[in-house]
């Protein structure tokens, strides 16, 4: 070992860097300065600090020993010397505390240790040294090369130092751009959606095909059909390009499909026309809303010549016709008969504490066809109605609506379901061929026919046309999804407007107009007594953020303010009191929980409490919580379990009872008429008429309005007949018939709840709509009564508001979701009738 690699050991253990290097100490590599050391990662780099820290007087001492072991032999002699000097004095000195034998360095040493320094320092020649400054360090990446330099000789290891750092800096950049490259063609991750699609497609081969198939298919040209013989009406040319795309429809590969024509343009006639072109397809079953059995019944009868035998399988003429339904050409009932049929086949009912079950006629006839009147009656899939519609034996299978969906595009399904569109309605596995039409999980672990989880199971409906328009809207993968359905929708629908075919159907013009009135001082009192009191409590839950926990009551609130519009009597004077004495139900009445009026068409949730089928079914398509939240019943605040769609609750012991808010008010000179009921008068006295008569329609949700309305009108001296939900199909007929038929008749008073759709009301030619309603497609379901097939002069409707109250804030809100509608698949969207905390806020804004 050489003098100059003694001293350059001492040289790089004596200083450090300030730039992030380290001393180097091994003996080989003289230099004390390196770069890229590990040990100074982010990681390391605090921790080697302290270390070199704490080891400050430990390296001096390492340093001494390094320079007594190193020295040349002269050097040695004079460091005995010095040892011994030291022992001498140390032995007369150990009780010294400051002395310290490690900082004593004899003279001739630090001389001799200065000339070597100076030696170093003036070698210029060729060989170069790394560490010696913090300009030339020592580079620790060297270390894969060590071995190359090991056998350089000492004289050129600088040139090939120079040479091994070129090369590692090439090889360093050449990694980084392979890292680089490599990030940039790394695969972007896939989403749960695509991996599910590709399962599907790798298991399921044939589904790949479904949409592309669906796009390849050629559309109904629209030609016009030949008119069939026997049909005493003749059909408009529309209808008969209608009759053409129901033929072919049936014939094809749907068997079926959705005849989506507006409201008013002859649906049922287009029908009857199907029935009649063939007439030994047969037998044929319609199932309709009650309201509208006996319209179909006059309508068969009328256009057909009696060339059809008809049956109408209800009330009491169920049993008598049970046996042979198949020896009638078209077999009419009703949803909540399908559905108590139904039931009482698969679940049974009790009759002297036994369950008993019946065989069902509906399911055990073999029909030819099926048609679905008002078709989004069967909306909720999980509805009693839907799965007794599922489960008809029929080959053809058809739908006819005005407004096929109603609230939200999942509605979609329960008709796809219906009429047995594969793979549309079927479930699949993503593990196995397993497929269903049936969510088939018994013990809700393990599929009845593969043993998977439910976890692997998909629908294909809410996987490729669902699912993606929920999560992303009509954007990105929802715009596919949403033109999967339009795609699905153009080979199974026929839809046409009033607008598209006015000059085939010639109606008259139709206006709307919105009529707003103030509340006088006795009412404007009472309401805003009504609305503080709301708006605080509405206020306290915002505050808590328990909106949608509370949302039963929010909802409460909301129907009394809207009675209040009306008349304060409604909100005073309801069916059950403050003080708990429960006026209707002591006569043996059926009230609704929900709007404390005699119930129409009421059905009983789990709980045992009853509501009109349409203050229920507002109350629950308007709840706008997460699907974990979950929506309380109105009354008792446990989880709501009710099927919108069962049969209404026949109350034997309330027929023949009158029961109206004029038995539980005093009607003499005291008695105060509302701004609304007044209104109402006004705008029917416009109409009379030395000349002729205009008969007017005037709908209401609530059927105690329409009691006041009655009372207050017959004083006015108009003649008016009322159409309520409790009435039977036959005294529903009666009381429309005596309206078309009477020219004296004026005013046909109409629940909303029991005659918004399927009526045939042409002889009026004025709608008067008393109370708005959240889905505007409702009020357009009313409006249409009127402007329709048929009807000769001009069609006004007028909507009532009261412009300081909540109607106006609904009014908003239903243009709105109009916009919604127009925008979106056939009249709907994902938030068409929901009530969002948002919407709330806005109803209780000043």
């Amino acid at each position: 070992m050489t003098k100059n690699e003694n001293v350059s050991d001492i040289v790089g253990n004596t200083d450090a860097s300030n730039n992030g290097c380290r001393q180097g100490g091994s003996g080989d590599e003289a230099g004390g300065f390196i770069v890229d050391d590990p040990e100074l990662s982010k990681s390391n780099r605090r921790r080697s600090r302290r270390l070199r820290d704490q080891s400050n007087h430990s390296s001096d001492l390492k340093a001494n020993e390094n320079l007594k072991a190193r020295v040349s032999s002269s050097s040695r002699k004079s460091a005995l010397k010095a040892k011994r000097s030291l022992k001498e004095i140390s032995d007369g000195d150990d009780d010294d505390p400051d002395f310290d034998s490690d900082e004593y360095v004899p003279e001739n040493e630090e001389e001799e240790e200065g000339e070597e320094e100076e030696e170093v320092e003036g070698n210029d020649g060729n060989v170069k040294r790394e560490g010696r400054s913090n300009d030339d360090p020592i580079d620790l990446s060297l270390e894969d090369n060590e071995n190359e330099l090991d056998d350089v000789p000492l004289s050129t290891r600088a040139n090939a130092t120079e040479a091994s750092r070129k090369r590692r800096k090439t090889t360093s950049s050449s990694s980084t751009s392979s890292r680089a490259k490599k990030a940039k063609d790394k695969k972007p991750k896939i989403s749960y959606h695509e991996r599910i699609t590709n399962k599907l497609f790798d298991i399921h081969t044939g589904l790949a095909d479904v949409f592309p198939k669906l796009a390849s298919n050629s559309m109904i040209k629209p030609e016009r059909a030949i008119q069939p013989e026997g049909m005493t009406i003749k059909l408009l040319p529309f209808q008969l390009e209608g009759l053409n795309w129901l033929i072919k429809q049936e014939a094809g590969e749907f068997g079926g499909g959705v005849l989506a024509d507006e409201m008013g343009m002859g649906k049922t006639i287009q029908t009857i026309a199907l029935f009649m072109n063939d007439c030994t397809k047969r037998p044929n079953l319609v199932i309709a809303p009650t309201v509208a059995l006996i319209q179909w019944k006059n309508e068969i009868e009328q256009h057909t010549g009696g060339k059809l035998k008809v049956c109408v399988f209800h009330g009491a003429n169920r049993a008598k016709n049970a046996e042979g339904l198949e020896e009638f050409d078209v077999v009419l009932t009703s949803y909540s008969v399908l559905e108590s049929v139904y039931r009482r086949q698969n679940y049974g009912f009790r009759r002297n504490n036994k369950l008993v079950k019946s065989k069902s006629p509906l399911h055990s006839t073999q029909f030819y066809r099926v048609i679905l009147d008002e078709a989004h009656n069967i909306k909720d899939r999980n509805s009693g109605t839907s799965r007794a519609a599922n489960m008809l034996n029929t080959k053809k299978r058809w739908c006819l609506s005005g407004t096929p969906l109603q609230n939200r595009i999942g509605e979609m399904y329960s008709l796809i379901r219906y009429m047995k569109l594969f793979p549309f309605c079927e479930y699949f596995c993503t593990k196995c061929k397993c497929r269903s039409t049936e969510w088939r999980f018994s013990d809700r672990s393990h599929c009845d026919g593969c043993g998977h989880p439910p976890m692997l199971h998909t629908n294909f409906f809410n996987h490729f046309m669902l699912k993606n328009i929920q999560k992303y809207g009509i954007q990105g993968d929802g715009l596919e999804s949403f033109e999967n359905i339009r795609l699905l929708l153009k080979n199974i629908m026929l839809r046409r407007t009033k607008v598209e075919r006015a000059d085939d159907l010639g109606l008259p013009p139709r206006i709307v107009e919105i009529r707003s009135d103030y509340f006088n001082e006795e009412e404007k009192d009472l309401y805003q007594s009504l609305y503080s009191d709301s708006k605080r409590k509405f206020n306290d839950y915002v505050a808590e953020g328990v909106v949608l926990n509370n949302y039963a009551n929010i909802f409460t609130l909301l129907t009394r303010m809207r009675q209040l519009a009306d008349h304060p009597d409604l909100v005073l004077r309801r069916a059950t009191s403050n003080n708990g004495n429960d006026y209707l139900a002591a006569s043996g009445v059926i009230v609704c929980q929900l709007c404390d009026d005699e119930a129409e068409d009421a059905i009983e949730s789990k709980c045992h409490h009853k509501f009109c089928r349409m203050c229920i079914s507002e109350y629950v398509e308007s709840f706008d919580g997460d699907i974990d939240k979950e929506l309380e019943c109105p009354v008792c605040h446990i989880g709501l379990s009710i099927d919108l769609s069962a049969p209404a609750i026949e109350n034997e012991e309330a027929i023949g009872k009158k029961s109206s808010i004029i038995n539980r008010i005093r009607m003499d000179g005291d008695w105060r008429s509302s701004t609304k009921i007044e209104a109402l008068v006004e705008e029917l006295y416009k109409l009379r008429n030395d000349r002729q008569t205009i008969k007017s329609i005037v709908f209401s949700q609530f059927t105690s309005m329409l009691d006041l309305v009655e009372w207050r009108l017959k004083r006015a001296g108009f003649q008016t007949v009322k159409l309520q939900g409790s009435m039977s199909p036959q005294q529903r007929d009666n009381s429309i018939r005596y309206f078309m038929e009477n020219p004296q008749v004026e005013v046909f008073l109409v629940s909303l709840k029991a005659g918004g759709v399927a009526l045939n009301l042409c002889e009026a030619s004025q709608v008067f709509i008393l109370d708005p309603w959240w889905n505007p497609s409702v009020e357009w379901q009313s409006g249409d009564r009127v402007h329709r097939i048929g009807q000769h002069r001009p069609v006004k409707i007028t909507r009532f508001c009261i412009e300081d109250s909540i109607e106006a804030r609904i009014i908003e809100l239903q243009d709105k979701k109009a916009n919604m509608i127009n925008a979106t698949i056939n009249h709907d969207d994902a938030a068409i009738n929901r009530l969002t905390p948002g919407d709330l806020q806005f109803l209780f804004m000043n």
